[in-house]
């Protein structure tokens, strides 16, 4: 069992990533790095991770689900409007597999339009939360949200908390 973590190739937030790695780790999950670049990527604290794979290459069939970590490349690369990024969350919807947005990540699922009628974890991010209305989804003030096979963690200082109820949740643990 392998799950998926996409970083943005900079900027992502490094104390979510690791975060995630450690609680996939101390599940016995395995994960692969994916992002849209051959090259290392660079954390906003300055963490370097070389990809496992290249956005291009990615198959559902191959993870058991998706994790897009958060952070200030999200916005910088605009990766919500990124159509093969989109196209990847809607390949992972379409195979009902658990896809997992943390902070102003939840921006691409929102444009991919997989949350319409389901609950969304709230962030600090106006233009996340903008969305989250646009594409018809319901704000919750919850720290996450596990909506069919879509999980929202609203603040990124909410990951350890919710992590082991939602791996648990999602079945990957």
């Amino acid at each position: 069992m392998t799950v998926l973590v996409f970083v943005t190739p900079k900027g992502f937030r490094d104390e979510s990533l690791n975060a995630v790695k450690l609680f996939l780790s101390k599940w016995g999950v395995g994960y692969k790095i994916a992002s849209y670049t051959g090259h290392e990527c660079t954390g906003s604290h300055g963490a370097v991770v070389k990809p496992d794979v290249h956005g291009t290459k990615i198959s559902a069939q191959d993870y058991t689900g998706l994790v897009i970590v958060d952070g200030e490349g999200i916005e910088g690369y605009k990766i919500y409007e990124y159509r093969p990024m989109l196209d990847l969350v809607l390949n992972f919807n379409n195979s009902r597999k658990p896809i997992i947005a943390i902070g102003n990540a939840i921006k691409v699922p929102s444009r991919a339009n997989v949350i319409m009628g389901k609950k969304v974890s709230i962030t600090h991010d106006a233009e996340a939360n903008r969305l989250l209305m646009l594409f018809h989804g319901i704000p919750s003030k919850e720290p996450f949200e596990v909506a069919d096979n879509l999980v929202t963690i609203g603040r990124p200082e909410d990951i350890a908390a919710s992590m082991p109820k939602v791996l648990e949740l999602i079945s990957i643990g």
